[in-house]
């Protein structure tokens, strides 16, 4: 759908976007018989794989047969990758029929190619134009892009607003005074950023002797690539220091740039239903779990050409909200909360960085920058917290210490071994995504290292 073709009311897609649930079932069902043997006929590793299984596309009678087919991840792709030809043996197409590839970034291994035909590029970008619309763009609106235009997928998501219509900025990668010059002088209206760099921006404009609610045009703020875009706090804080609303957007090049956000409602993430199955599986054994139930999340594609994605296992722990959304829309809403990687345990209990976020971010006496350390002492895994005290010494640091402590409690079910206080200003701000977690453990470090 182009700019001439937009629609004027709430929905960009209302046909696809308010689906009844039994139709998006059946349509599903359709598009994943087809995705299946389209793998097998196509992709070399998922012929072998899924003989290896046993099993065959036609075996898939009901969408709860996926659960037999076997799961991918990161190191399949990185095995896969370049064996046979440039693209791999997940790869569908011939490279001649190839228009984009970006890559991941590497941070967990070698960084895998994620390549795209031009009916997935332009399929994905009309998709991007629906979450656009969908948190409110128009084409009356102006548009700054601050995303990294170097190999990452969430670069060319620009082009879905511009397909909407709406006055596009390729910002990228700009040093924060060039950003913010630009966000004085045009005076866009939306900007898409990280939640770190969408909070340091704000207050280096502030210190800039610039008030981004009185003389920037700033109105909504994408956000993706950290968890704090649906952590309340984390969103309040960066709407309270612009004075406009903060939209979570959800991607991941495996698929392609962003595939879920929110709407007005901030309960959760739609996601593109109709180009992405979803399941959510136990950590430990990898079995099906119901919907509404906190797991691994699972995507298989539905519709990709250039690379299938079947059970990919994202590494991303989080529920599935099958309920009609009150804005009006029934694809289903994920709620992502945390990383399987990062996820640590103490004393028996499951601690998720998210919610060290969650809390910390609550605590009106500290500034909201904070570093979490996981080590291991005596065999035993702890974790330190190490936060900023923002009340300019009327509050000591061994009471706010203390405060952060018993709020951690409270909220992870297992206190930190240590809280480390330091003076506004001293944890470096991020100008992407920020390093707030630091794994120490050993154990850790040697299973990451083996690849396994």
């Amino acid at each position: 759908m182009t700019a001439k073709h937009a629609p004027k009311g709430k929905y960009w897609d209302e046909k696809i976007e308010t689906m009844p649930r039994e139709h998006i079932r059946e349509y599903q069902l359709r598009l994943l018989q087809e995705e299946l043997r389209y793998a097998y006929d196509n992709a070399p590793y998922y012929k072998r794989s899924f003989d290896k299984a046993g099993i065959s596309p036609s075996d898939l009678g009901s969408l709860g047969d996926l659960k037999n087919f076997p799961f991918i991840d990161k190191k399949t792709q990185r095995d896969a990758q370049g064996v046979g030809s440039f693209l791999g043996e997940l790869a569908a197409v011939p490279e001649d029929d190839v228009v984009f590839v970006s890559t991941s970034s590497g941070s967990t291994g070698v960084p895998t190619i994620s390549p795209f035909t031009r009916q997935d590029f332009d399929e994905w970008q009309d998709v991007e134009s629906r979450l656009f619309w969908q948190a409110g763009m128009r084409p009356s609106d102006r548009y700054i892009h601050a995303l990294n235009f170097s190999l990452y997928v969430g670069g060319p998501d620009v082009i879905g607003a511009q397909n909407l219509g709406a006055l596009c900025i390729w910002g990228g990668t700009l040093p924060s005074d060039r950003l913010i010059f630009i966000l004085k002088s045009y005076q866009p209206t939306y900007i898409w950023t990280s939640p770190s760099y969408a909070w340091y921006l704000g207050e280096t404009c502030r210190k800039n002797g610039i008030d981004p609610k009185e003389e920037l045009a700033i109105k909504r703020i994408f956000v993706a690539g950290e968890m704090g875009g649906s952590i309340p706090a984390t969103r309040a804080a960066i709407e309270a220091l612009w004075g406009a609303e903060v939209f979570d957007f959800y991607g991941l090049s495996d698929i392609f740039g962003a595939c879920a956000a929110q709407c007005e409602y901030h309960d959760g993430l739609h996601i593109a239903e109709d180009h992405i199955y979803v399941e959510t599986v136990d950590l430990q054994t990898g079995e099906l779990l119901p919907a509404g139930e906190r797991g691994e999340l699972i995507y298989t594609t539905l519709r990709k050409k250039a690379r299938p994605i079947i059970r990919f296992r994202t590494g991303d722990i989080g529920i599935v909200n099958l309920e009609k959304c009150l804005c009006g829309r029934t694809h289903a809403r994920i709620l992502v909360d945390g990383r399987k990687d990062d996820m640590f345990i103490v004393s028996a209990v499951n601690v998720y960085p998210s919610d060290i976020e969650y809390t910390v971010r609550e605590i009106p006496e500290v500034t909201g920058e904070y570093v979490v350390r996981v080590y291991e002492e005596n065999f035993t895994c702890k974790y330190e917290v190490t936060v900023e005290n923002a009340t300019a010494g009327r509050i000591s640091d061994g009471d706010v210490a203390a405060r952060v402590n018993n709020a951690l409690r409270t909220r992870c079910g297992v206190k930190p071994a240590n809280v480390v206080v330091l003076p506004d200003g001293t944890l470096e701000r991020s100008t992407h995504k920020a390093k707030r977690f630091i794994d120490e453990r050993v154990t850790t470090k040697t299973h990451a290292e083996s690849g396994k």
